[in-house]
């Protein structure tokens, strides 16, 4: 019986790309938005300092580029997680999956940045071409 070894094989490595490639993006985009002022007083109009805006909004830039080029993958995962499920729970107060409100876009990014977290970066990678950074840390 043929055993389907995609792990192995260049499917894999295209479509584990493709995902971290797709929340990259994801993340610079919305971050970009959140340099602006409006975004610092919609943070006071849920309860949030306005002081968060830059945190939150360098969190995301900082975590999507590194997603992108595949350094420090499971650490930027790990803080992209950290701010969904923030904004599942605290801004959206995880009150309906779909419509007005919903979380299910959040908690399809959470799935994926859980992903990133357990299996690493993927072969197509800053991280593998340059194998000096500890396995941990990819």
């Amino acid at each position: 019986m043929p055993d389907a070894k995609i792990q192995e094989g260049r499917l894999h490595d295209i479509t584990h790309f493709g995902i971290r490639v797709a929340i990259a993006v994801i993340f610079i985009v919305n971050a970009s938005g959140k340099f602006n002022p409006g975004f610092a007083e919609w943070l006071v109009s849920i309860g949030i300092p306005a002081e968060m805006q830059i945190p939150i909004a360098l969190a995301e830039f900082v975590s999507g580029t590194l997603l992108l080029v595949g350094v420090l993958s499971r650490i930027s995962a790990s803080l992209l997680s950290i701010i969904l499920l923030g904004a599942i729970f605290y801004v959206k107060k995880a009150s309906n999956l779909t419509g007005e409100g919903g979380y299910q876009i959040d908690l399809i990014l959470l799935a994926a940045c859980l992903a990133i977290i357990a299996i690493g970066p993927g072969r197509i990678s800053v991280s593998h071409l340059t194998k000096k950074i500890p396995r941990a840390l990819h």
